[in-house]
């Protein structure tokens, strides 16, 4: 096959059965109890850094994002990133890592993490956290926490619990929703859920 014939495409809503396709076949259903699934069980990824490699207008490899935070920090969580058995070891993987990198340095996020193997993502620019510095929701072999940092310094304030940035958004809002002391009432709009836009540099 020549990779020629691979186009990488902006995900778009209708690929959508064929990427939850690819990712059954890859990953079955033990995928949804994942810390990564966990996570994004509190909000969507974002399309608009998520990319689909499509050949003869079927997809055969798909790779998402999606914004996270833990403590101060912001950035995008990368996977999952699945490809049609037919079509490993090509380096369509591989592709669409480099493309939603460079997607997320256009957005302005400050870095980008995984849950994945480092002989795989470490000559992309990934490498592991120091231990103890984050915290999944569920378990994970801590070896395969990684980083790619984008902006000095982002991932040394990427540190606590790691959750959807749509969580993080809310639990900066809750002390404003507080009933003050006394019998005074306050009147607050209820706070919606979404992350700060991502800035570019």
């Amino acid at each position: 096959m020549s990779l020629a014939d691979v186009k990488y495409l902006p995900e778009t809503p209708a690929h959508d059965a064929e990427i939850e396709a690819i990712n059954d076949e890859a990953f079955g259903p033990g995928r949804f109890v994942l810390a990564a699934y966990k996570i994004r069980e509190s909000g969507g990824h974002d399309r608009s850094m998520s990319y689909v490699a499509v050949r003869d207008d079927t997809v055969i490899a798909s790779v998402r994002m999606t914004r996270v935070a833990a403590g101060a920090g912001r950035a995008m969580m990368l996977g999952p990133l699945a490809v049609r058995p037919a079509f490993k070891n090509l380096g369509i993987g591989r592709k669409l890592v480099a493309i939603a990198l460079e997607a997320a340095r256009k957005a302005g996020a400050p870095a980008v993490i995984l849950v994945g193997d480092e002989p795989y993502y470490g000559p992309l620019g990934f490498k592991r956290f120091p231990r103890g510095q984050i915290t999944m929701p569920r378990p994970v072999d801590l070896d395969r926490l990684l980083h790619h940092e984008i902006k000095p310094g982002a991932v040394a304030r990427f540190a606590g619990d790691v959750c959807h940035a749509n969580m993080a958004r809310v639990a900066e809002f809750a002390p404003a929703l507080a009933r003050p002391a006394g019998n005074a009432q306050l009147s607050v709009e209820p706070a919606i859920a979404v992350a700060p836009p991502l800035r570019a540099s």
